[in-house]
């Protein structure tokens, strides 16, 4: 080779090292830069990563410090806690699942009295022995054994029930005990001595005041039957006196009595009702009933009050609504003549409305019977509406100081509905009227609903005469939904005009211009024989005038539905019961009566109430003396008083009784008695007495109980009731 081909080969073979220095000199260079990278990327996780060890050890001396504040906060929690359960003065213990003492208040320990065996690891069970052996608890009619029994089976039953125990010391203690999810108990022994004192003077207070309400309602019997005993006298003798041959001035001071009486009394029953509310006393006593007849039974006696004013006492019994429920009738007849009597007292002119609704619902046995009182009177004013119910309340106007009263009548009224689980309202209008309701949940008697009272035949339009509105729309409505075609006048003048096609007349006695006889005279002057009914309300007074001859009927304004239902079944074969000729019994013996009676002046009155009656009267001083005489007498009727010495009226009536069972006879016995406190009633009809009258006596009263007892084969003791009204007017 020669020298020029070895220097080429040499300088190619030097550039060929360079070239491959260079290539090294790069990759180190690159190597250089990536290892910097490296290192700064290693130099940054380097300062994180003390950062994050700074981070953590200042979090880690943060959680030191918090856990050492937070150890601190629960000591003194507990500690505070725990000098709070042994501040408390009642025992608190807590037991684990083995029943065995964990901790327990110094009020829980004290009773124990410093006994070694009670600290904490003490089982349950030698608590309950240490407390009887101890004699530190009282075990009452158990014996030790029995007791810790008890304790022990209260103790591991899941809920432990509450129960306190008496100690030595006479300290009461109740033991509340509380089962935990894990099986602890937390026990808390409260001192409840201090509360069963308290209960025991309670119990104490409670019979003192029974006992002095036994007192109070003893005391008003006896000033019920104390009062009303003279007062039998009083209002008897001027009720007898009335009807002898008086001036008028001495009528006048009779009558001023009689009311004065009469007065004293609704204030002794409005006094003595309102006690027995007031003090719970009040007892309902529901049996059947009549709810339209006792409606009746309460216009009855405000009619004459009514007649006086020139007043129409109206009744809308709803035709369908059944009239029998079951209720207390006294109670409710009690409310109706309060509201009624309010009605016809501050009402001068117009009428005195009863409307009477309700719901029935057979299948529950119950109705809903809502009563309304309406009337024409002086009103009340708006703000003067609520103030009505209160007690010892009047409306206090010029007015109203004519009409005197206790103010209780309403407001014993409402109490008396509430107690029968009703409600009772009222709306007013000063000047124009005022309108008393209740409403009363009534249970329906055995009887059903009503059926749809029977048409006659050939009665098919009914001409309906009377000059007051209200009355003719009540009469209306009842007629229609009997079916009957109904025409109404107002006037007796009118009503002549429109007898065509007429098939009976229903007309008002009292009327201007033309009355209702005055009517019946101008129709049969008309030779029209249609059959006339008159609706008065002094039927008496009617039947004496002549012109009731043409009359087929009297009958008693406002008329019960059973009253015009019978008379329009009458109407077919025409009757005229005014010319019937009587009936020509033989003359039988007089009717015997038997009272006992032991008060001389009472005996006056009584035998002057009865002089009219054509009877056979034996007065009996004393029991023993009524039992002889029914014995010797053999009495029909035997009116008994109560109060009577040596052997009182229900003694005397439980030996007559005795007697009637040898004979199987039955002798009606009516009480005489001054009794009127609640529940007297059931003790004087528990000795086997049929009836009871109330004193002071009623005339009325007293015939009624002849009429009604009158046996068959004695002579009538008195005429009927119209008749003897007739005869008295």
């Amino acid at each position: 080779m020669s020298l020029a081909n070895k220097l080429a080969e040499e300088r190619r073979g030097r550039l060929a090292a360079e070239r491959l220095l260079e290539l090294k000199q790069v990759e180190l260079s690159a190597a250089n830069r990536k290892l910097g990278r490296h290192a700064a990327a290693l130099q940054g996780e380097i300062v994180e990563t003390r950062a994050e060890v700074e981070t953590v050890k200042t979090e880690n001396e943060r959680v030191k410090t918090e856990l050492g504040q937070a150890n601190q906060k629960v000591e003194i929690a507990e500690r505070r806690l725990w000098h709070s359960v042994q501040t408390i003065t009642d025992g608190f213990a807590f037991f684990n699942s083995d029943n065995q003492m964990i901790a327990a208040n110094g009020a829980y320990l004290t009773i124990f009295d410093g006994h070694e065996l009670i600290r904490p690891g003490v089982n349950y069970v030698t608590i309950l022995q240490v407390l009887t052996e101890e004699g530190i608890v009282n075990t009452g009619n158990l014996a030790p054994d029995d007791w810790r029994q008890m304790m022990t089976e209260r103790w591991m039953s899941p809920n432990p029930e509450p129960i306190t125990v008496r100690l030595w010391n006479d300290q009461y203690v109740k033991l509340v005990d509380r089962r935990g999810h894990g099986g602890d108990i937390v026990s808390l022994g409260l001192n409840i001595t201090e509360s069963v004192r308290y209960e025991k003077q309670l119990k104490d207070a409670r019979a003192e005041a029974e006992a002095a309400s036994r007192a109070k309602s003893a005391f008003l019997a006896n000033m019920s039957h104390e009062i009303r005993t003279p007062m039998n006298g009083v209002v008897g003798m001027a009720e007898l006196l009335g009807d002898t041959g008086l001036s008028e001035e001495q009528q006048l001071y009779v009558d001023t009595i009689k009311n004065s009486g009469e007065a004293l009394l609704v204030i002794i029953n409005d006094v003595l009702d309102y006690s027995k509310i007031e003090a719970q006393k009040l007892q309902l006593h529901p049996e059947p009933f009549d709810l339209e007849r006792s409606i009746h039974e309460v216009i009855m006696l405000l009619q004459p009050s009514a007649r006086d004013k020139g007043l129409t006492l109206l009744v809308d019994f709803d035709l369908f609504l059944p009239t029998t429920y079951v209720g207390d009738p006294g109670r409710i007849r009690q409310v109706l003549t309060n509201l009624m009597g309010n009605a016809v007292k501050f009402t001068s002119d117009g009428h005195v409305l009863v409307r009477v609704t309700g719901v029935p619902d057979p299948e529950s046995g119950q109705a809903d019977v809502t009563i309304v009182i309406e009337d024409t009177g002086i009103g009340i004013p708006e703000d003067k509406v609520d103030h009505i119910f209160g007690e010892f309340n009047q409306v206090e106007n010029e007015r109203n100081r004519q009409f005197d009263g206790t103010g209780l009548g309403l407001a014993i009224s409402q109490r008396l509905v509430k107690l029968m689980d009703g409600d009772m309202w009222v709306t007013s209008e000063d000047g124009v009227g005022s309108c008393f309701g209740f409403k009363l949940p009534l249970a329906l008697s055995e009887s059903n609903l009503p059926e749809h009272p029977p048409v006659p035949d050939g009665l098919r339009r009914v001409l309906v005469v009377d000059d007051i509105e209200a009355n003719r729309t009540i009469l209306r409505r009842q007629l229609e939904q009997m079916g009957l075609g109904v025409v109404c006048c107002s006037s007796g003048m009118q009503a002549l005009k429109n007898l065509d096609n007429i098939d009976l007349v229903l007309t008002d006695h009292n009327m201007p211009e033309m009355d209702g006889l005055e009517l019946a005279d101008a129709i049969r002057a008309a030779d029209n024989p249609v059959p006339i009914l008159l609706l008065s309300s002094n039927p008496s007074f009617a039947a004496n005038d002549p012109g009731a001859a043409h009359l087929h009927a009297i009958m008693q304004k406002p008329v019960p539905r059973a009253d015009l239902f019978a008379r329009l079944q009458s109407v077919g074969p025409v009757i005229n019961s005014s010319t019937a000729a009587p009936s020509d019994p033989a003359m039988p013996r007089k009717m015997r009566v038997l009272a006992a009676e032991d008060n001389k002046t009472n005996q006056l009155v009584f035998g002057k109430m009865v002089k009219d009656a054509d009877i056979d009267l034996k007065f009996a001083n004393n029991g023993i003396e009524a039992v002889e005489y029914f014995e010797s007498f053999a009495p029909d009727l035997i009116f008994m008083d109560i109060s009577m010495p040596k052997m009182d009226g229900k003694e005397a009536t439980v030996k007559i009784r005795e007697l009637e069972t040898k004979t199987g006879s039955h002798v009606p016995i009516v009480a005489l008695t001054a009794h009127a406190m609640d529940g007297d009633d059931q003790g004087i009809l528990a000795s086997g007495i049929d009836h009871y009258l109330t004193k002071p006596l009623r005339k009325p009263e007293i015939h009624g109980k002849l009429r009604e007892m009158c046996p068959e084969g004695a002579l009538p003791p008195l005429p009927d009731a119209e008749e003897e009204a007739r005869q008295a007017g």
